[in-house]
């Protein structure tokens, strides 16, 4: 029960609320989960597979971007001392280097991606008669994918 009062109060939802209406964290946070309670879509944000596949996303990104660093070092460093500095691991540094500063990047791009979908999740939610009326195409279609997956929990 502990455990629960305190998802309620901090959670990744209330960030929304504080800057679409500027309340204080705590309030966003019990008003967010209260709108989604009302909703019956507690399972629908718990399902979060946004944010799974942008983190899929930005470690793909890293392991390509360690790839480059390597062939970079390879290319250009190959003489260097650069492999007998780290005992021939020079390879392994690169990499290492490179997948860091890629991840790194790769998330920073794709929180922002995150946000945004996470937005318009919580507008949506809070006013779908406003989705349909500005942008009716895109509303039926959340709303057609929003029912295939979630037929019960969706309201709609």
């Amino acid at each position: 029960m502990c455990l629960q009062s305190l998802i309620e109060y901090f959670n990744k939802w209330a960030f929304i609320y504080v800057g679409l209406y500027g309340y204080d964290y705590i309030t966003a946070g019990k008003s967010v989960m209260a709108l989604f309670m009302e909703r019956g879509w507690t399972t629908i944000i718990t399902d979060d597979l946004v944010s799974n596949t942008l983190g899929l996303v930005s470690l793909v990104i890293g392991l390509l971007t360690g790839g480059l660093g390597v062939l970079v070092q390879m290319v250009f460093y190959s003489s260097s001392s650069l492999s007998s500095d780290f005992g021939g691991g020079g390879t392994f540094v690169s990499f290492g280097i490179a997948f860091l500063i890629g991840i790194v990047i790769a998330s920073i791009v794709m929180s922002v991606i995150d946000s945004g979908v996470n937005t318009v999740i919580v507008c949506f939610a809070e006013d779908p008669a406003k989705l349909q009326s500005n942008h009716p195409r895109d509303s039926e279609k959340m709303m057609e994918g929003w029912r295939l997956v979630y037929p019960e929990q969706c309201g709609f």
